[in-house]
């Protein structure tokens, strides 16, 4: 690697990219503040013990350590050591227990910020990248209900994206106890290790997981080929997904009366709410999708995941579910339903693929022109009143030709340059009172900065789609 080059994995936007990457942001905080979710921050280093809660996921951790402490990490053990956090729930769980009781609950937050994650790099997968997440924590007990609110949120927060170039996303919608209900009427008894498994659907097709169902979780040929049976539901009507089940239950002789039946009967009741009331608000926006088993232990209920459609090698773009025992404190639980958008990953399909750019680098509306140095101070003076009125103003960095100074603004994309009054003009001639040009139209005309305005066309930054 060339000396200074970036590091694999750790993106850097040029401005125009950057640009985009924070009207993303924007667009989807918008969104989740609409539906009165309160923005949080957490620290971005936790504690190794907090970070191993989610289960598998200690390979993925980047630990920290000083100068000082090289050669010796290994004298402390990973839980009591420090290292960045790989997303936004654990950060949230530490937060809640923390600050219970400043907090009203169900506590609705929103957090964007960058997380960090020791995964392969790839096209899409980063190791430095954004998350925005939303997530409702309950005192004690959390409504079903949020289990249907919240991806409708993130359906309004994906849908706000189509400005930018991103095609339709559609969730698709499983229930933890809809399947571990299933695997335990079957007579299976390893279900983590089932919902593990089962989760590897899309990476290595139904043949590697019916090996892995039958030499890693004890399942005979027989529970294997039923699990993939469920798997293989996958339907945007409830009442197909609850014939369907039957029939799988029938074909596999299950007790309607045993504990298991009852338990994914209550998953099923769930997933079928939630189909239901999408297709009343957003047809097609979520689907029921049995193989969707989100491989992390904690999830106790219904599980997400998001996918572009007809963008397949993207993998899902937003995740999530209900968890109801990660987050305690002594004897109180704080059940939570969350998603999580993976922004950067949406950010280098745009940008890559669909080719959405800024049609300008600098948030500036104007330059305002210096005729010389010494009357610089002037060019200031004109540049703040424009900022105390909202006007984001910038001045030239030197007082070259007046052409050379429009060719400045021109790269930056600024699309107005001003002419302050010329200190040397003779008094009742044009030079001798502002004015402003719009170099795009090429337009010229009198202004006062106490009172001009921009063209709302030209006054903001926007997002263009350059599709081949």
């Amino acid at each position: 690697m060339a000396k200074g080059a970036s590091i694999s994995g750790f993106p850097e936007w040029l401005p125009e990219q950057r640009a985009v990457e924070q009207k993303i942001i924007d667009t989807v905080k918008r969104v989740f503040e609409l539906h009165g979710f309160i923005g949080i921050e957490t620290c971005a280093v936790e504690t190794g013990a907090s970070l191993l809660k989610k289960g598998e996921t200690s390979k993925e951790i980047y630990l920290l350590s000083r100068l000082q402490e090289v050669g010796h990490e290994s004298d402390t053990p990973v839980s009591e050591r420090l290292g960045l956090h790989f997303d936004l729930t654990v950060p949230l769980s530490r937060y809640v227990v923390e600050h219970s009781g400043q907090l009203t609950f169900p506590f609705k937050r929103w957090q964007i910020q960058k997380v960090w994650r020791g995964e392969r790099p790839q096209s899409g997968r980063f190791r430095e990248f954004y998350q925005a997440d939303i997530d409702v924590v309950g005192n004690g007990d959390l409504p079903e209900h949020y289990e249907v609110e919240l991806p409708f949120v993130m359906c309004e927060a994906l849908e706000g994206l189509h400005r930018f170039g991103l095609p339709k996303a559609t969730i698709h919608a499983n229930n933890r106890k809809l399947s571990e209900g299933f695997y335990r009427a079957i007579g299976l008894a390893d279900i983590e290790g089932v919902l593990r498994e089962v989760d590897k659907l899309d990476k290595i097709g139904p043949d590697e997981v019916e090996k892995l169902l039958t030499e890693e979780c004890g399942a005979n040929e027989e529970q294997a080929e039923a699990c993939l049976r469920l798997a293989d539901i996958v339907t945007a009507d409830p009442d197909k997904l609850c014939s369907r089940f039957d029939a799988l239950c029938d074909s596999c002789s299950i007790d309607r009366a045993s504990k298991g039946y009852a338990l994914a009967q209550q998953g099923l009741d769930t997933i079928c709410t939630i189909i239901r009331q999408s297709a009343q608000v957003r047809p097609g926006a979520i689907i029921a999708d049995c193989k969707i088993a989100r491989g992390l232990d904690y999830y106790t209920g219904s599980v997400y995941e998001t996918f572009i459609d007809g963008v397949p090698e993207l993998g899902s773009i937003c995740s999530g579910g209900r968890y109801d025992n990660l987050v305690s404190k002594g004897s109180r639980k704080y059940p939570g339903v969350g998603l999580s958008i993976g922004l950067s990953r949406l950010l280098s399909y745009l940008l890559g693929t669909v080719g959405a750019e800024a049609n300008r680098q600098s948030p500036a509306s104007v330059l305002v022109a210096v005729w010389n140095e010494d009357a610089r101070d002037a060019s200031n003076s004109i540049a703040s009143r424009l900022r105390s009125r909202g006007i984001c103003a910038d001045v030239a960095p030197q007082a070259n030709k007046i052409g050379k100074q429009i060719k400045y603004a021109s790269k930056l994309g600024i699309p107005y340059v001003w002419f302050p009054a010329d200190p040397d003009a003779e008094t009742g001639s044009d030079a001798a009172a502002d004015s402003v040009k719009n170099i795009v139209t090429g337009e010229q005309s009198p202004a006062d900065p106490v009172s001009w305005l921009p063209d709302t066309v030209y006054a903001q930054q926007a997002i263009v789609i350059n599709k081949e």
